[in-house]
């Protein structure tokens, strides 16, 4: 079904540009790149897929089931985003706040062309009736002329959905639940945007992606509609007969020298209430996959692992367990979603509670976007530290947000909120 050509080849951050200025020709693109981060579970060091022969866009209104029959019939690979309202197909829940970007709750396609990146190579993966195009297409982006622009073509205002005295009273209501013991912890999150706006997606992407360098990070276009993350995060991936899933929770500033960052490194380590975070999710995480693992394989290879990143240190856990190959691999992303970092604990109890304090519909922020291969494989990030562009409404969003638990003060938490917002403000202002 599909012809391979491999050619030798190293990739740069200057080619990288040329790829997404020859791939925005294109209805959509999805690029997914690992900037070379070191991590034990990377299999590729990016990957690009532009064009759809087949796709899928739909409501959460059974969508996954939607999804399920696509990825069954296809049995390729598809690329493509689940948003956190898909919250609604798997609870019943409700979504009542405003949608300012207009993502469908879903949507994934089957890409003609698929560019895969090693450290040596890369690999043409395309449908057999577009083969013949690889050496004009390669020859296409290798003289692709690039201008250097600016993300904006105007000063670009950021303004906040929540106001920080709001921000204080809607924290103050989420401990009260948890004194109730309504919840434990739950994720809350604000936004950040500006109407009237147009940016260049390309040169917003390079920028946030230079300053971050996260390993997952990713451009998505969707007709008019685009995603620009720096998302550090893991959401869940399968590998043969192995899930793992690396929920973050826990986050500190990155400092100017290594003496101050090492010592920054052993109090996050040590930190209560970091750590409390962390253990509550990844307990929440474990429960989830036990619902397709096979019995008393569910094991956390890692608990509160600090990872380095340019601007933050994080802790991650990681959560691996083995499944039954007979088992559907959408059903392991409906047993598992929305991911437990972004929501709380109890999970259904947390998402009712935020639903009610957010001011601003998530839509694909804190969703997933990722991929299915061939053989029934998968990999999804987190929608984390990320820019969500409207081309046609002229509107820009970025979110952030924190854990709020009992050990939370208000403006702690707000602060680390300015602390997330830090990367896409700079690159935006």
């Amino acid at each position: 079904m599909r012809s391979q050509v491999s050619k030798s080849f190293t990739l740069t951050e200057t080619f990288k540009e040329k790829l997404l200025t020859w791939a925005s020709q294109f209805y959509e693109v999805v690029w997914l790149d690992s900037n070379d981060y070191e991590q034990e579970h990377s299999n590729f060091k990016a990957l690009l897929a532009v064009d759809a022969l087949t796709s899928i866009q739909t409501s959460y209104h059974g969508a996954f089931n939607a999804l399920e029959e696509y990825q069954e019939t296809t049995k390729d690979w598809l690329f493509g985003y689940l948003t956190y309202d898909l919250k609604n197909d798997v609870e019943q829940l409700t979504s009542a706040n405003e949608d300012y970007l207009g993502f469908p709750d879903i949507s994934f396609f089957q890409p003609k062309k698929i560019l895969v990146f090693d450290d040596n190579a890369v690999t043409f993966m395309y449908l057999n009736f577009v083969a013949d195009e690889i050496d004009d297409d390669w020859e296409a982006i290798s003289n692709q002329v690039v201008t250097a622009s600016n993300p904006s073509e105007k000063d670009i205002k950021i303004r906040l959905r929540t106001s920080k005295d709001s921000y204080f009273e809607k924290v103050e209501t989420m401990l009260s639940h948890i004194e109730r013991g309504d919840i434990y912890e739950a994720n809350f999150c604000q936004e950040f945007f500006s109407e009237n706006t147009s940016i260049n997606p390309i040169t917003t992407f390079l920028q946030l992606n230079e300053i971050s360098k996260p390993p997952f990070a990713t451009f998505l276009k969707i007709d008019q509609r685009f995603l620009l993350s720096a998302s550090p995060e893991r959401y869940l991936k399968k590998e043969g007969s192995t899930v793992i899933s690396q929920p973050i929770k826990g986050t500190a500033k990155r400092a100017d020298n290594n003496e101050e960052d090492r010592a920054i490194i052993d109090k996050l380590l040590n930190d209560p209430k970091e750590r409390s975070e962390n253990i509550m999710i990844t307990d929440l995480v474990r429960n989830d996959l036990s619902r397709f693992a096979k019995k008393g394989s569910v094991i956390v290879d890692e608990l509160c692992k600090v990872y380095t990143f340019e601007q933050v240190h994080q802790l991650i856990s990681t959560v691996r367990c083995e499944v039954d190959p007979t088992v559907s691999i959408v059903s392991l992303l409906r047993d598992t979603f929305p991911m437990g970092s972004m929501t709380g604990a109890p999970k259904v109890s947390a998402m009712k509670i935020i639903e009610n304090l957010e001011d601003t519909k998530r839509g694909l922020y804190s969703g997933a976007v990722g991929y299915f291969t061939p053989d029934n494989n998968f990999d999804f990030n987190v929608i984390i530290r990320s820019i969500l562009f409207n081309e046609a409404n002229k509107y820009v969003s970025f979110s952030v947000g924190g854990a709020i638990t009992n050990k939370s003060l208000p403006e702690a938490e707000y602060e680390e909120c300015l602390l997330k917002a830090k990367a896409m403000r700079s690159v935006l202002e």
